[in-house]
């Protein structure tokens, strides 16, 4: 990875039981938002998981509190930086599960399988009786995976119970070693557990996931195929977690290559592609009238949804401040004719 950038993104995650939530969601939502850290995350009684950014010691400290939660003192992490902030707020939300895979009784933190580096997965992978799965959705799938995985092809994580049930029905007696793995570690590690509750007896799974992968494997080296599909506003990573090619469709959310981008179909911030023929001609000037206001917002200093320049946000904030102290004023003079 080159030298950083003045953004930290920081994704993380940890199986661990949480009692309270609501205790656990104050505190922390109030410390990411001082410190103006943006991101989202998610809180369930089976442990926390999400993606944060923010300057370099202000993820320090989100992470400092984070460990001294109960059983979150050996909490991962993957860092990567950005030039800009790629995240418009701050989120802390109560979920079920913190990754959703809707079966259940399935605990990770106890029956999850073994974790293996990702100095040691290249030869794991490379031996025979190893059927090596891709845990991630299609839309991820498409733009990069390990050279020989098995695709399931899901539009969601909890699609993927009922494939394996039905892609092991031709294993017949056999009994193969699977590695599965996932962008960040979190889905292959439920997953893990949940295949050992199948009756597999041999699961592993990718530590740290792709994006350790990408970050400590040299490329030379690397069974990766493409580029990894990430859930913030850089799409995609390669090699040393550089930002990716792919940008975002903003009319379907998908992940778009440059080969997308010189298609006749493809209009920014309105289709692509893989859309353009499932939009009316009202549904796409509402995406064009979007990305005029993308595009002016961008020219003042500010992103459509949130403030990025110093200059912006001082702007800002003297509006707020002048539309406070006209509240101000307009409810002292209804109190003194009361």
């Amino acid at each position: 990875m080159t030298s950083p950038a003045p953004v930290r993104v920081t994704a993380l995650y940890h199986f661990t039981p949480f009692d309270d939530l609501e205790a656990v969601r104050g505190p922390l939502a109030r410390l990411c938002c001082s410190l103006d850290v943006k991101g989202t995350l998610l809180l369930a009684n089976e442990g926390i998981n999400g993606t944060i950014a923010g300057a370099p010691e202000a993820i320090d400290a989100v992470l400092e509190h984070i460990r001294a939660l109960p059983g979150c003192g050996g909490i991962d992490f993957k860092d990567s930086y950005a030039r800009t902030m790629p995240f418009l707020r701050m989120k802390v939300r109560l979920k079920k599960e913190i990754v959703t895979l809707g079966v259940p009784g399935i605990d990770a933190a106890r029956d999850a399988g073994t974790h293996v580096d990702p100095a040691d997965w290249n030869a794991l992978i490379a031996q025979p009786d190893v059927v090596l799965i891709d845990t991630r959705n299609a839309y991820e799938v498409a733009i990069g995976t390990f050279e020989g995985a098995v695709d399931p092809k899901t539009d969601s994580f909890s699609d993927f119970p009922a494939w394996f049930r039905a892609f092991r029905q031709g294993w017949g007696e056999a009994k193969p070693k699977v590695a599965m793995f996932c962008t960040g570690g979190i889905r292959c590690e439920k997953a893990t557990a949940f295949l050992k509750a199948e009756g597999v007896e041999e699961v592993f799974h990718l530590k740290g996931g792709i994006l350790k992968y990408l970050e400590t494997v040299p490329q030379a080296a690397s069974a990766w195929r493409g580029e990894c599909f990430v859930f913030d506003q850089r799409t995609a990573v390669k090699h040393g977690l550089e930002v990716g090619e792919h940008t975002l469709c903003h009319g379907c959310r998908m992940p778009v290559s440059a080969a997308d981008r010189a298609s006749p179909l493809y209009v920014e911030g309105v289709s692509c592609p893989a859309c353009h023929g499932r939009r009316d001609d009202g549904r796409r000037e509402r995406y064009a009238e979007r990305m005029r206001q993308m595009r002016h917002t961008a020219k003042l200093g500010m992103t459509h949804l949130g403030v990025t320049t110093p200059e912006a946000k001082a702007r800002h904030a003297a509006k707020l401040e002048a539309r406070r102290a006209a509240a101000e004023r307009t409810a002292r003079m209804k109190a003194q004719k009361a």
